[in-house]
């Protein structure tokens, strides 16, 4: 079974035992997370509804990117800067998909008839 999350405002497609790298979510390596905004999802070619899908995943680690140099230059002006900056991320590791998430529901109401044959009967 696959799915498509969003989180970090990028779309994934993960399978139960895939690793990703997205962007930085709390938490230490080791604890899990559920991603709960999940698009689609399938097995096979079959498309299957998404209410209420979530996908389990368990941190594996903290880290950051590779350096990404930033270097400006105006010519003729003596004008240079140069920066570097490294992205933080979490990989994850995915454990689950298709836990349904847990809806708390209302108390069903009563039907006419019940409600009838509770109340005492007056009659005139």
């Amino acid at each position: 079974m696959f799915a498509i999350v969003r989180t970090g405002g990028k779309q994934y497609r993960v399978a139960a035992g895939d690793k990703i790298v997205v962007e930085k979510l709390d938490g230490e390596a080791g604890s899990s997370v559920t991603l709960s905004d999940v698009l689609l999802a399938g097995e096979g070619s079959e498309l299957k509804a998404t209410d209420g899908l979530t996908v389990s995943a368990e941190i594996v680690a903290q880290a950051k990117a590779e350096k990404v140099i930033v270097f400006k230059k105006r010519r003729r002006h003596n004008y240079r800067r140069k920066n570097g900056h490294r992205q933080q991320h979490t990989i994850l590791k995915i454990t689950a998909i298709g836990a349904q998430e847990e809806k708390k529901k209302a108390a069903p109401k009563a039907k006419k008839a019940d409600a009838e044959a509770a109340a005492p009967a007056t009659e005139a």
